[in-house]
């Protein structure tokens, strides 16, 4: 048995990204192997009531609410709370957090970071954001005992930037499908019929590209936009407005659980327009759900998908976006095809149980270094 602490995310139970997903996929699932998982978590944002969630202990700490400051206040605050635990293993996620990751080995305890996709390239953050997170990148590689990725495109990044190779685990996908239901009615949805889009609404994501092609296209299909953000509110406004007057775009908001997992399961096409990230969560559990998936060129959605799906030109948006929409819209055929072959390749490269396997031998095998 070993003493796991998971740190940096907003905590458990998953209601905001995808590293909160992880954090409940892999944490459940070591609990389940007989180790002691501890989960830490923003006591602004988790309201959940309990102490204990799917047998993982979860310790609710303060933080900064700011957009700037609540990372990595929290996981400094994490950081020094976790001294006394004594940890075999301290995970960490997001490469903003690597300054904070050495606090932990002062007590022997093992520390490792997921350090995501390239942060400093979305639009949210002002030049010294980025400046920073660029540096945190390079700490990344020295300060805690070892740092992977869940993307072989950001593995090549850190190889051509600082001659540097972490192990690479990619990011699980196993969904529940559920029938057509209460969301699909509140929403007056048809299964099958409309085009969905998961995620946070901020300007990288490129919910944009959606509104606009989707507002150009002739068909009584709907498109459903699942998500929100913090500290986008003038974004979200202004997709919003450009979407008021065309009733088959529908804003639902955060969606979690069983409500997510039936407009996946019902959705025909989903659209992953991020143009920054590593693997997307939402992707991932799109090719699980059968969605027939459509994502923006970048080289990380590109690596995901595999042959298992089309692509637009990011760089042109919503008029190539449009073009890829209205092949599909009219070759139902197609769009099912493309939806097996999405499942498949999400049964074979994205299982949570086989994420799991590998972070259990990594954490296993810097236990054992420590002993020798």
């Amino acid at each position: 048995m070993m003493k796991i602490a998971l740190l940096g995310t907003r905590g458990v139970p998953a209601s905001y990204s995808g590293f909160e997903t992880c954090v409940e996929q892999l944490g459940k699932r070591l609990v389940r192997r007989g180790h002691d998982v501890t989960v830490y978590c923003r006591s602004h944002h988790i309201t959940y009531e309990g102490n204990h969630y799917e047998g993982m202990r979860l310790v609710k700490l303060p933080t900064v609410a700011n957009k700037y400051l609540d990372t990595i206040v929290h996981s400094l605050v994490s950081s020094i709370h976790a001294l006394p635990q004594r940890y075999d293993i301290a995970t960490y996620f997001i490469a903003g957090n690597s300054p904070v990751t050495w606090i932990p080995r002062m007590v022997g305890t093992r520390t490792i970071l997921n350090v995501d996709g390239l942060d400093w390239k979305r639009e949210k953050w002002p030049k010294p954001a980025k400046k920073y997170i660029q540096f945190a990148e390079y700490l990344a590689t020295k300060l805690p005992n070892v740092y992977i990725t869940d993307s072989e495109v950001v593995q090549g990044y850190y190889q051509d930037r600082f001659n540097s190779i972490p192990p690479y685990i990619p990011y699980g996908s196993e969904v529940e499908i559920v029938p057509p239901g209460e969301y699909i009615e509140q929403y007056d949805l048809e299964p099958g019929r409309y085009v969905l889009f998961v995620g946070r609404l901020v300007p990288e994501n490129c919910a944009h590209h959606i509104v606009d092609a989707f507002r150009r296209i002739d068909t009584d299909m709907k498109c459903v936009i699942v998500g929100d953000a913090a500290y986008s509110q003038e974004y979200i406004a202004s997709l919003k407005a450009s979407a008021e007057n065309d009733p088959r775009i529908v804003f639902t908001g955060y969606v979690f659980g069983k409500g997510y997992h039936e407009l996946g399961s019902n959705a025909s096409i989903f659209v992953e327009s991020s143009g920054v990230g590593g693997t997307h969560p939402a992707l991932t559990e799109a090719m699980a759900f059968g969605n027939c998936v459509v994502v923006n060129d970048t080289p990380e959605n590109l690596e995901t998908i595999g042959s298992a799906g089309f692509k637009y030109d990011g760089t042109e948006g919503a008029a190539s976006l449009q073009a890829v929409l209205e092949q599909l819209i009219a070759d139902p055929e197609q769009v099912a095809t493309y939806g097996r072959q999405a499942q498949a390749r999400a049964q074979e490269c994205y299982s949570w149980d086989a994420v799991t396997d590998a972070y259990e031998t990594l954490f296993q095998s810097l236990c054992n270094k420590r002993k020798q």
